[in-house]
């Protein structure tokens, strides 16, 4: 990867840069109510006429000076132009308003991490998610998820789930073959690759292994689904070193899962996961690695995610370098027996083994 490597900006474009840093808060939250107000979206519906401030006034509940304040900042950020004191909408604002993907980012962003990231210094002197103190006393989030505020809930699931689903229809074939059917799914959230999976293949059968309150969502979905008789589940607090993963299965897959884990805390469960498998057994991991992105955006948006796992999620995980995350699965006795990149917008699927 060559995007991190050269520091290209002139003088001039790294000043620049700085002053964008410098008022990131405020660039972000005036996207969000350009957005959210519907400011964007008349501009969009305009077309190339675009509006004044005053036919604005007739189409969103917004006062003249709002408006206003929040075109004039739009114009500095590169979502709006202006000509004779009519506005138009840029490429940039339309992704803002349209892109599932931005969209995802930013409401991640606003309901989940916004008011938390304010205690990031001291969760990088501590090793603890301070900012989740915003939400509850949970020792991770992932402890209090079921008990978040709804639409915090909402945008934290619809971050996770949009990559995965992304994810899941381009992998699964790489995963179910070479005679898998059985297979233990650690960390399986809300039951979205279990579901996947018994869909694909009516042979497959899978066992959920995760919190008690995670399984909870899980068992409702696969209820309605009909899917209890081949999805079962198992609760555990994985972090518990004592407890042992059960045996008997064909792989174990992991998705999304272990990137919310310190490097030692990956170790520890790869080499109960060793234990628990057979020779002829894999364990199968898909993670998105930020050195592995085709494009800078994308190696940009997982650099960001890690400080979300810094400040709320647990306080000492992280979006991996790959380099760094294959250096645990061989400590814990595994070798890569595959890898696929490019799945889906970011991941990467390693096929693991025990070490002969």
């Amino acid at each position: 990867m060559d995007f991190f490597n050269k520091d290209t900006r002139t003088a001039l474009e790294a000043k620049t840069q700085a002053q964008w840093i410098a008022f990131g808060p405020v660039v972000f939250q005036v996207a969000r109510v350009l957005r959210n107000s519907g400011i964007l979206k008349s501009l969009e519906d305009s077309g190339i006429t675009g509006l004044t401030i005053e036919e604005l006034m007739n189409k969103v509940n917004l006062s003249r000076y709002g408006i206003r304040v929040l075109l004039e900042s739009g114009l500095g950020i590169g979502l709006v132009i202006v000509s004779h004191e009519r506005f138009r909408i840029t490429k940039t604002g339309s992704f803002i308003l349209n892109d599932p993907l931005t969209r995802t980012n930013m409401d991640f962003i606003h309901d989940v991490n916004y008011k938390g990231l304010f205690a990031l210094d001291k969760s990088i002197e501590s090793g603890k998610p301070e900012g989740l103190r915003e939400f509850g006393h949970w020792r991770t989030i992932y402890e209090g998820l079921s008990q978040l505020p709804s639409h915090v809930q909402k945008s934290w699931f619809g971050f996770d789930h949009f990559f995965s689903d992304t994810a899941f229809p381009a992998v699964i074939g790489h995963v179910y073959k070479n005679g898998i059917h059985n297979i233990l799914d650690i960390g399986g959230n809300t039951g979205q690759w279990a579901i996947f999976s018994a869909k694909f293949d009516p042979g497959i059968r899978v066992t959920i292994m995760d919190l008690p309150g995670q399984l909870e969502v899980a068992k409702k979905r696969i209820l309605e689904l009909g899917l209890s008789e081949r999805v079962s589940l198992l609760p555990a607090n994985i972090l518990d070193e004592n407890q042992p993963f059960p045996k008997g299965f064909d792989a174990i897959w992991m998705s999304q899962f272990l990137d919310c884990f310190s490097e030692r805390e990956i170790v520890s469960i790869l080499k109960r996961c060793h234990e628990a498998l057979s020779k002829d057994s894999y364990v199968l991991i898909l993670e998105a690695f930020w050195d592995l992105q085709r494009f800078e955006a994308a190696a940009f948006c997982l650099q960001q995610t890690s400080i979300y796992f810094t400040a709320m999620a647990n306080g000492n995980s992280q979006m991996y370098d790959s380099r760094v995350f294959i250096d645990c699965i061989r400590e814990a006795g595994f070798d890569i027996a595959e890898q696929v990149n490019n799945i889906g917008l970011s991941h990467t699927l390693l096929k693991c083994k025990k070490r002969t």
